[in-house]
């Protein structure tokens, strides 16, 4: 009971120091900041690298191709080897829907050394510079679909404050059962580990994005040398974040509103594959780091529930009452989060258990990382960063 005690004042600490000094994280009120239509509305070009997204594009495309935005915009969607036929159905909702010009191309495999989806990338930059005079790049996934005004939005944000990068975290699908237990957390998570007040601050350290919306000035992209300085990411919108800000660059990173992903998760298979397949890289491949990351989430997410039921079952007060003081702050913060995703707030005292799946889904992806089987995506797996060209 003395080193249960111990441990679970060590977790109420650490709630403490969250709540309080990780940039207030765990608020959901960093939104697109105050902006004014420019007196000249910029050219833009709408980048989506796309692989095998037959299902989500009828969802998601229609509401690009509509954006209501004053100056010129033209949307190239990039077609990396799928074989559903989406740049052929891409076309089609094109010619069925109209809307602002599309353009869909293929730039075949990737060469050695590039991500699938940065290779895309490439490739739409380079036709939006050969077609286009665009100022900004708008990149965004084929699984997410945005409000009508979002382009519009998204530049008049970038122009009246000054940004080189606006990035939305979109609002997630949130259905099934499985979705509710894992989707809100990951944005949660997300924020703890990369608080958006400090991502925003001019000068701060702190720097990420969220990859499924990204508006990114040309002049900052040509300056940062992307997408060839991140060309072997596989967190890419972290990555193009840092090479931005390290590079001078304004950015800016908050929740949306009317920008969300489209894209269905049935089950936890391929929840637990999203979140797998990059959690050993964000631990830069580091046994340990890994080791001290699950320590971290042991003593911080499972240590006050057990110490709560341990104590209570032992009658040792002091264990109990500290480990469910730790457990009511970590629920208290993650209220927020499930009211923006309008969740029943009854999930919130769900977070140890779901936090001990996000563990679980950490050690797997160190697994099949040293199995040689890490950041496999859609029929792709990456080389070990020490192992590409």
């Amino acid at each position: 009971m003395n080193a249960l005690t111990w441990i679970a004042v060590v977790s109420l600490a650490a709630w403490g120091w969250l709540l309080l000094g990780q940039g207030f994280f765990w608020r959901t009120d960093v939104r697109l900041p105050d902006r004014a239509p420019p007196a000249e509305w910029p050219s833009v070009a709408v980048v989506v690298p796309a692989r095998d997204e037959a299902e989500v594009l009828p969802l998601s495309l229609p509401t690009l191709l509509a954006q209501d935005y004053p100056g010129r915009a033209e949307v190239f969607l990039i077609d990396d080897g799928s074989s559903d036929g989406t740049g052929a159905l891409a076309r089609r909702l094109a010619a069925e829907g109209g809307g602002l010009p599309l353009t869909v191309d293929a730039p075949g495999e990737p060469e050695p050394g590039w991500t699938g989806k940065l290779w895309a990338v490439r490739h739409g930059m380079a036709l939006a510079r050969a077609r286009t005079d665009a100022e900004y790049l708008l990149l965004t996934d084929a699984d997410i679909a945005h409000g009508p005004d979002s382009l519009r939005e998204l530049v008049s944000a970038a122009r009246t404050n000054g940004l080189d990068m606006v990035s939305q975290m979109a609002r997630l699908r949130v259905v099934t059962a499985w979705e509710r237990l894992i989707v809100p957390a990951f944005v949660y998570l997300f924020g703890q580990l990369f608080p958006f007040r400090w991502v925003n601050r001019p000068g701060g350290r702190t720097a990420a994005a969220a990859g499924g919306c990204v508006l990114l000035g040309v002049e900052a992209a040509e300056r940062a040398r992307i997408p060839e300085a991140i060309r072997q990411a596989v967190i890419d919108d972290v990555t193009l974040a840092r090479a931005v800000k390290g590079t001078g660059g304004r950015i800016w990173l908050g929740l949306a509103d009317r920008v969300e992903s489209v894209r269905p998760y049935t089950g936890l298979g391929p929840l637990w594959r999203m979140v797998s397949r990059s959690a050993y890289a964000q631990l830069r491949h580091n046994p340990l780091v890994l080791l001290g990351t699950v320590a971290g989430l042991a003593v911080v997410y499972l240590a006050p529930p057990v110490a709560l039921v341990a104590g209570a079952a032992a009658g040792a007060a002091a264990p109990a009452l500290l480990g469910g003081c730790a457990w009511a702050v970590m629920t208290g913060s993650y209220l927020p989060i499930l009211r923006y995703y309008r969740q029943p707030l009854w999930l919130a005292p769900l977070l140890p258990l779901t936090a001990a799946a996000y563990l679980a889904m950490t050690v797997d992806s160190a697994v099949q990382h040293y199995r040689g089987r890490g950041a496999a995506w859609k029929g792709r797996t990456y080389a070990r960063p020490e192992a590409a060209p």
